[in-house]
């Protein structure tokens, strides 16, 4: 009896124990996904309230007056990383990663910067963001019959995937004659990084990305039919 006694208060503990890392991992992803969306609707009423104010005109300098925040945003967009990497979200790893190398790209060219599709862009990676916080947060999956894994991925369907891939598409002269992040390693490495290459890889991944959710989303359709059926 003892003996018995004994586990079930360990099991008592180590279950406390789990509850307690719980909630803290509840109230450390609800502070960051409360500040994200934060940011990131500062900056989609601004581009909306500088759009109604100044019209046209405000789609040429709109990265100039929401960089700061957009940038802080995606810097704190890397512990997604983080958080994918140790357990607490169940995201995807990868399209995380190809949104992050999208506004490295943007940020490190002013030329790209001014481009009407660059405006374009944030307004609907915010809109998307601040309801991947809401549909994540409050479960409105369950209403549009999403899956909560699928959603990171939003950026890489549809309309917003044309928009990343014309940006870089955009970008990519620029990239080949500035040679940004282009390296060559010194021998005896003999090495060389060609960033326009890398870029033409994103596209390739992009698209195949795009490809293979349609394809799982059409794959999930049927299955559902066929229950019904």
């Amino acid at each position: 009896m003892t003996q018995t006694h004994g586990i079930k208060e360990q099991e008592i503990l180590v279950l406390t124990e789990t509850e307690n890392q719980l909630v803290k991992h509840t109230t450390y992803l609800f502070v960051y996904d409360l500040m994200q969306f934060c940011g990131h609707s500062w900056i989609f009423t601004n581009m909306i309230i500088r759009y109604m104010s100044f019209g046209k005109d405000s789609l040429a300098d709109t990265f100039y007056s929401i960089g700061l925040v957009m940038r802080l945003c995606q810097l704190l967009s890397v512990l997604e990383i983080l958080h994918i990497l140790i357990g607490i979200d169940k995201s995807r790893l990868f399209p995380r990663f190809l949104i992050i190398v999208l506004f490295v790209v943007i940020n490190s060219q002013e030329e790209v910067q001014g481009k009407y599709i660059v405006c374009v862009l944030f307004f609907l990676w915010n809109l998307l963001d601040m309801w991947f916080v809401l549909a994540k947060k409050y479960g409105y999956l369950c209403l549009i019959d999403l899956f909560y894994d699928d959603l990171p991925l939003l950026l890489t369907k549809g309309l917003p995937c044309y928009f990343a891939a014309f940006v870089i598409c955009v970008s990519l002269p620029y990239f080949e004659t500035f040679g940004t992040y282009s390296v060559k390693l010194p021998f005896p490495f003999a090495f060389s990084v060609y960033f326009p290459y890398v870029l033409k890889m994103y596209l390739l991944v992009l698209f195949t990305g795009k490809y293979l959710i349609l394809q799982k989303a059409r794959d999930r359709q049927l299955q559902k039919e066929k229950k019904l059926s």
